[in-house]
């Protein structure tokens, strides 16, 4: 990952060193948060939404013509829990996710305080998954009073597919701090295209989807 950003870095510094009229800048900082997610099964699951943590890095260039460029490297926990509505039966899976958001930045505002949006593709890779209950996962047809009448498999299986897509929306707000230090806090959206278990006609879940709400605080420093 540390190799693709410093790829990436050089080029945009390369482009921007051709286009020195337009006086780009860049930064570097780093953010953390936390996340609120859920998985979208099909077919469908009763869940709800589960909390993890989030860090990472981010290197930002941008113009002064409202326009710029995020490259960021997060650990992000993300999952889903179940809804077992009055049963007294607890599941919940995370999943931890090292991702690579590629972002445009729209940015508008003054010297000192600056709105923003960020959106774009975000590719990640699985490096960890675990889940808690309060029953025997494998074990669902000899437990009493179970919930009739719902999808289990996804409580026993484990997931295969570890590389993940999708599409990063968010916006926020910024602090200018005597030029080159900037504080950031910025609620964003995540839509997941890839599945976490296999897809096939012969699978339970033709879609196993990952979406998380994010909300983080940054800080970084402008080194041009």
């Amino acid at each position: 990952m540390a190799v693709i950003l410093a790829i990436i870095l050089a080029s945009v510094y390369g482009s921007a060193s051709a286009q020195a009229h337009y006086n780009s800048k860049f930064s570097i900082g780093g953010h953390a948060g936390i996340t609120m997610s859920k998985m979208s099964f099909t077919p469908s699951v009763k869940e709800s939404m589960v909390m993890g943590n989030m860090a990472g890095v981010q290197l930002r260039y941008w113009e002064e013509r409202n326009f710029g460029l995020l490259v960021e490297i997060n650990y992000e926990q993300r999952g889903w829990k179940e809804d077992f509505e009055e049963s007294p039966f607890s599941f919940e899976r995370k999943l931890d996710y090292i991702q690579v958001p590629l972002l445009t930045n729209i940015f508008f505002g003054g010297r000192h305080v600056n709105g923003f949006f960020n959106l774009g593709p975000e590719f990640g890779y699985m490096v960890g998954t675990s889940y808690s209950a309060n029953f025997n996962v494998h074990d669902i047809a000899n437990i009493p009073d179970f919930p009739p009448n719902r999808e289990t498999d996804q409580l026993w299986m484990e997931p295969t597919k570890k590389f993940d897509y999708g599409i990063s929306a968010g916006a926020g707000i910024e602090f200018i701090i005597k030029k080159r230090h900037r504080i950031h806090l910025e609620g964003r959206y995540y839509f997941g295209i890839g599945n976490i278990f296999p897809d096939e006609r012969k699978d339970t879940f033709s879609a196993s989807r990952g979406t998380s709400i994010m909300v983080t605080l940054g800080y970084s420093y402008r080194i041009k």
